[in-house]
């Protein structure tokens, strides 16, 4: 199979397995009428020779040997121009048979036959003879009762002609309708393969960040699930695209000002000749890089939330075991903001299955969303708690809250609240809510029971 056309593969395949199929089918059947065929001569040899014994019987063989004596009974010859002539045939030059007595004279015989040797007093039934050129089938019949051996005999030449015609019957149409299959099959692949030309017409003409579904009309059953798989695939190809397309918009844009700040300020303290003030702009410029790595680390967790990078094999998560571990890693910035917060959980394990990156990066964020908006002697409150089929995950504050009719699009990303309290980037619930998406959790936005503030209620399945 040299061809890369699937058409030709499946082509020469299924032609290959027809010849497969036919040729031993012919060859077995050509084998079998031959067989059919020698048991038909056969059976008319010794037919032959029994209606000739059957004629003798009623004519009586002391008339027969009469005539014979009186010269009236002569073998029979003839000769081409009285014989009969079909389709180019002479028929009766290739069958004969003879009448002996059994004195072992021959009483009557046909001349194609004048010249074969008596036969044996044993000889009966069926047997090969040579006459002259020819090869001929022999049928003995003894009659004891007319004391007589008749023999009927047909040449072979006859019974080749015969198997040229069944060679022709059973060669020729396979000789002629292999190709024809072959040239039917290639019409019906052609046809039968017209869909998936179709298709790759149609993703050939395909524009980048199209998102119409590809479709064919009347696709093949066997084609839908292909269709399917590769629209979603398509589809998962353009949503990865749109978010590096909006990853790098987000970058460029937010950490041009920070990056044009910092510049300033290095700037500055290069500039000026007065040590307290090169003091004050290297530490301007200091804060500034502070904040804007904190900037690209929510910018990489929510690249690597929305890539999916954290939505591999789930693994079992002990809950209260990664708020124990935020509230650690954020110890010092809740002691330099002067907010209190307090963690309630049980004392048992709360166990989901899930991605521990996604569900840190879920609980920092919400804890220091809530930093942000509460005042520096304000309260915030992380608890987690056990649910009959889902944990929850509760962040209070005691900070102004967030008007109901607001609360929907907190979640859009760069979404900043302007009574916030430090420097936020409207990227923390972006976060929060990507990492929700993936552990198929909800959030909801509630009242504070401090009667300020804000809770934020997230409950993840635990399956």
């Amino acid at each position: 199979m040299t061809s890369a056309s699937l058409r030709g593969r499946l082509r020469w395949l299924i032609v290959i397995v027809l010849a497969a199929v036919l040729l031993p089918l012919g060859l077995l059947s050509f084998k079998h009428t031959l067989e059919e065929v020698d048991e038909l001569s056969d059976g008319r040899l010794a037919q032959a020779a029994r209606t000739l014994d059957v004629l003798i019987e009623h004519a009586g063989m002391d008339s027969l040997r009469e005539r014979q004596a009186s010269g009236l009974v002569v073998p029979i010859y003839g000769n081409r121009r009285d014989q009969l002539v079909i389709h180019g045939h002479t028929y009766e030059s290739e069958v004969g048979f003879q009448v002996i007595d059994d004195s072992g004279a021959t009483i009557l015989t046909t001349a194609n036959l004048a010249r074969l040797p008596p036969p044996r007093p044993d000889e009966a039934g069926f047997r090969d003879v040579r006459q002259g050129s020819h090869l001929w089938r022999v049928y003995t019949l003894a009659d004891p009762s007319n004391k007589v051996l008749i023999r009927a005999g047909e040449r072979y030449d006859s019974r080749h002609e015969i198997m040229h015609a069944l060679w022709l019957q059973h060669g020729l149409p396979l000789l002629l309708g292999i190709p024809l299959l072959a040239f039917l099959v290639d019409w019906a692949l052609r046809r039968g393969l017209r869909p998936l030309e179709l298709l790759a017409g149609k993703l050939a003409a395909r524009e980048p960040g199209d998102r119409v579904p590809v479709a064919l009309d009347d696709a093949p059953r066997e084609l839908q699930p292909v269709l399917d798989a590769l629209n979603d695939q398509l589809t998962r190809l353009e949503d990865a695209v749109e978010r590096e397309r909006r990853f790098s918009a987000d970058v460029a844009h937010e950490l041009r000002t920070p990056l044009a700040s910092t510049l300033i300020n290095l700037e500055n303290a290069m500039a000026s000749g007065d040590p307290a003030e090169s003091g004050e702009a290297l530490a301007s410029a200091q804060h500034g890089i502070t904040m804007l790595t904190r900037r690209v680390g929510q910018l990489l967790d929510l690249a690597r939330l929305e890539s999916g990078a954290a939505s591999g094999q789930r693994t079992p998560i002990d809950l209260v075991d990664v708020a124990s571990r935020v509230i650690e890693e954020m110890a010092s910035l809740i002691a330099e903001s002067g907010v209190e917060l307090s963690f309630a959980s049980p004392t048992n394990a709360v166990i989901v299955q899930g991605h521990e990156a996604a569900l840190i990066a879920l609980t920092r964020n919400l804890v220091e969303n809530a930093m942000r908006h509460v005042p520096a002697d304000g309260h915030v409150q992380l608890s987690i708690a056990q649910g009959p089929q889902e944990a929850w995950l509760d962040v209070v504050d005691d900070g102004p809250g967030i008007p109901v009719e607001r609360r929907a699009s907190v979640f859009a990303r760069f979404h900043r609240e302007g009574d916030g309290r430090g420097d936020g980037y409207g990227l923390g619930l972006s976060i929060v809510q990507r990492a929700a998406q993936i552990h198929e959790a909800s959030i909801e936005l509630l009242d504070s029971p401090f009667g300020r503030g804000l809770r934020v209620h997230v409950a993840i399945p635990q399956r």
